[in-house]
């Protein structure tokens, strides 16, 4: 069982040939719509998958670097104090997130 009073949805991008600005544009929002969805409800903290990782394809490390420079800017452009946690499967995006991070 899900631990957890909310659970916001996202869709990701699906990255079918070459990686372009437009799937990084579509990632970064998942990102910011997320947050401030949490926001809006008074949500203290956000867990994290690697989005769009996996079957769809966007690289492990593109991502990663997406999904913290979109929460720390988030972060300070809006003050939010929100919890956020980046939720990995695999040793591979723990050794990405650990160095982002």
């Amino acid at each position: 069982m899900l631990q957890c009073d909310f659970v916001i949805h996202t869709v990701g991008p699906i990255v079918q040939g070459k990686l372009t600005t437009r799937h990084e544009e579509l990632l970064r929002s998942c990102y910011e719509t997320c947050l401030k969805i949490a926001d809006e409800n008074n949500v203290e903290s956000i867990a994290f998958c690697c989005i769009s990782t996996g079957v769809f394809m966007f690289p492990n490390r593109r991502a990663a670097e997406i999904s913290v420079q979109t929460v720390k800017k988030y972060k300070q452009s809006t003050g939010s104090q929100i919890k956020v946690i980046f939720n990995v499967f695999k040793d591979l995006d723990r050794e990405i997130y650990k160095e982002l991070l």
